[in-house]
């Protein structure tokens, strides 16, 4: 770890989404990761009607120093990766600053008062702007659709995982990656989760 230096000490890091895409698990995967480098990692959660696609986030704080809050203070994110446009931007208002980078999937999932009518989801035109405006760099791609070639939906958090790994913001390894999997996932799994995580570092690489 003594030749491994993270670009800040500690680093923010967080994942977001809606209930059902599997942000909780792409969070303890990185975490997973970062950790096998002799990092200290803490992980807060906050759950909004998750299983109704209401927000999920976890704050997932790195350092070289035991004993971190698991609660990333406003305006002190470094790395915001999303897994829904408009949790990006929720994220966004409370913890952007001059230095955030984004990775974001540009595949909403509307909620329920979108698809009732009450309310109109923002084009991805204007959230595209929007999060450019705030932030010093960011990534967008339709990770939904990505994840949907290779055979689930869900295999978009581990897309975004391979993005981050890509951003090179952290240390994160690929044969770590394929370690843990594997005693995650089923052995037919593995390639298919492989697939993924390359498919998303190609783009942010």
């Amino acid at each position: 770890m003594k030749n491994i230096k993270l670009r800040h000490d500690p680093f923010n890091l967080i994942i977001t989404g809606v209930g059902g895409q599997g942000n909780v698990l792409s969070s303890r995967i990185i975490g997973s990761m970062i950790s096998h480098k002799g990092f200290f990692i803490t992980i807060g959660e906050t759950f909004g009607a998750s299983q109704r696609g209401g927000s999920v986030m976890s704050h997932v704080r790195i350092s070289s120093k035991p004993n971190l809050s698991p609660q990333i203070p406003k305006a002190r994110a470094h790395m915001i990766v999303s897994l829904e446009p408009l949790e990006t931007i929720r994220v966004l208002r409370d913890y952007a600053n001059p230095d955030v980078q984004v990775i974001t999937n540009t595949r909403p999932t509307h909620p329920i008062n979108v698809i009732s009518g009450m309310a109109e989801y923002p084009s991805q035109k204007d959230i595209t702007n929007w999060i450019n405006e705030v932030t010093f760099k960011a990534w967008f791609f339709d990770a939904t659709e990505m994840a949907i070639k290779i055979g689930h939906p869900i295999f978009s958090n581990i897309i975004m995982a391979g993005a981050l790994a890509g951003a090179n913001v952290l240390p994160l390894d690929r044969e770590i990656f394929k370690t843990i999997i594997k005693t995650k996932f089923s052995a037919g799994k593995v390639e298919s989760n492989l697939d993924a995580y390359d498919q998303g570092y190609a783009r942010t690489a």
